[in-house]
């Protein structure tokens, strides 16, 4: 149970690092920005074109009596919308981080350089093509698990009782787990490892992985708060990271000292 007040932690420190380093806040606000306005321009789309598509996709229903038409294409137009939305908030971060990939790297470095006891960063010495290219092979592979959950979850969530009550719960967390993931993504994949490797290490401290994920998946809900929270996000998960490794970090950073043995 520590680990999740520790995970917590890690999240409020990486804001406060930002706040610290007004420049690098800024650079990093503008992949987050450059997300928000093409998921909205999808969102709205869905909105306006979505009956449409509906209709189109149902058209064994066209002759079906009223109400029952209206409340069937209704109901199935809600559902996509719903699905929509799960989709942007399971998936914004990776979207961001791909688009951020440069930002978040140097910022990620920064960080590490920060809190290093040597004032160093580790570098993976690969070419950008080839880090843009990992990032979003192993992006792609998270996004078709976290669809899957997404997906077995809202069905679920139909299910009388526990579908309005233990399932939106076990939601939270899972979208924890992948938003850690993909944020620790960054300075892991700076270090050699994994995927598979960060996935392990990952579930080795779930509860540190939880109290850093779920209360940071909750405030992702809104697309706008996730912009401004993003670079902090960064910051924090670059933290996490190196005590998930093991790697000690300097009290004058902003650590605070029983974090550092954790």
């Amino acid at each position: 149970m520590r680990d999740l007040g520790v995970g917590f932690q890690y999240l409020l420190q990486g804001q406060r690092w930002v706040a610290r380093n007004g420049k690098q806040y800024g650079f990093g606000l503008l992949p987050g920005l450059i997300t928000l306005v093409l998921y909205l321009a999808a969102l709205v789309a869905l909105a306006v074109w979505g009956t449409d598509f509906v209709a189109w996709a149902t058209p064994f229903a066209d002759d079906w009596s009223s109400p029952w038409l209206g409340l069937f294409r209704g109901f199935l137009v809600a559902v996509l919308f719903a699905l929509g939305l799960l989709l942007a908030v399971l998936t914004f971060t990776a979207v961001t981080l791909l688009i951020g990939q440069p930002f978040y790297e140097s910022l990620s470095e920064h960080v590490d350089r920060d809190v290093s006891p040597d004032g160093t960063a580790p570098e993976s010495g690969l070419p950008l093509w080839r880090e843009l290219w990992i990032s979003a092979r192993d992006s792609l592979r998270i996004l078709v698990r976290a669809v899957l959950w997404g997906v077995l979850l809202f069905a679920l969530g139909f299910v009388p009782l526990v579908g309005q009550t233990v399932i939106p719960v076990i939601g939270f967390f899972v979208t924890g787990f992948f938003l850690t993931e993909e944020l620790t993504a960054v300075a892991l994949q700076r270090r050699g490892v994994d995927l598979r490797a960060r996935l392990t290490l990952l579930r080795s401290r779930k509860a540190l992985v939880w109290g850093f994920g779920t209360p940071l998946g909750l405030a992702f809900l809104v697309p706008v708060v996730a912009v401004f929270l993003m670079p902090g996000a960064v910051a924090g998960a670059t933290l996490m990271a190196r005590d998930l490794l093991g790697e000690e970090m300097r009290d004058e950073a902003g650590v605070p000292e029983e974090e550092l043995t954790a």
